[in-house]
Parts: C-alpha cells; structure tokens; sequence
C-alpha cells in the first residue's frame, strides 16, 4: 500500500496536555490580497512554526483557519504578536478557544 501513495507517515499520538499544552485556539486569518503571490507568501511563513497544528485555505469570511496549540494566554500572545501579526500581507486575525475536545480522530473513514 506504501508504494500507492495510500500510507503518508506513521505517528505516535502524544497528549498536549501532558506535555504542558493546555490550550487550542483557532485562528481565522484573512489577507489583504488574495493573489497567488500573497497566498503562497503567507503559507511559506506558516510552515516555520510548530505551534500551527494544521492550517487550511478556506471559502467565506476568512482566508485561512489554524488550529494553534500553545501552553497558556501568554504564550498565545506573544504567538499572535510576535510571530502571525509580522506576517506581510495580514489584515485581520481573530481567535476562538476550544473550550473541549468533544471528538478527535485521526482514522479516516474507509469505504
């Protein structure tokens, strides 16, 4: 299955919290422009930090959603300050905390 491009990566799943983790926030990002340039810009400068779980393009009122895990408000906000407001091309940043994890999976659904 490997050589079919099915299996990407093996992982170990680790707990956040355990590892001093305690806080999920997910930030909407819209851009000042939505060029090819500026897109690939801004998802360039996501890919150097760690604290970005996942990242997506998306459709509507933002241009990108993160989901960011961090160790408390602190450290989300010398994150947003220090390192997501810099970013060229950034407009807007708005947050929302996971309060809790109702439903985690990493086991895709199979036909």
């Amino acid at each position: 299955m490997e050589s079919a491009g099915v299996i990407h990566r093996y992982v170990a799943l680790v707990s956040a919290a355990a590892l001093g983790l305690g806080l999920t926030v997910f930030i909407s990002i819209s851009l000042k422009a939505q060029s090819k340039a500026s897109l690939a810009e801004f998802e360039s400068h996501i890919d150097r930090h760690n604290e970005i779980m996942e990242c997506y393009l998306m459709t509507g009122d933002s241009d990108y959603l993160l989901r960011v895990v961090v160790s408390d408000m602190a450290a989300l906000e010398r994150f947003i300050l220090e390192q997501l407001s810099p970013i060229p091309g950034v407009e807007k940043i708005r947050s929302s905390f996971a309060l809790k994890q109702v439903r985690y999976k990493t086991a895709l659904p199979l036909p």
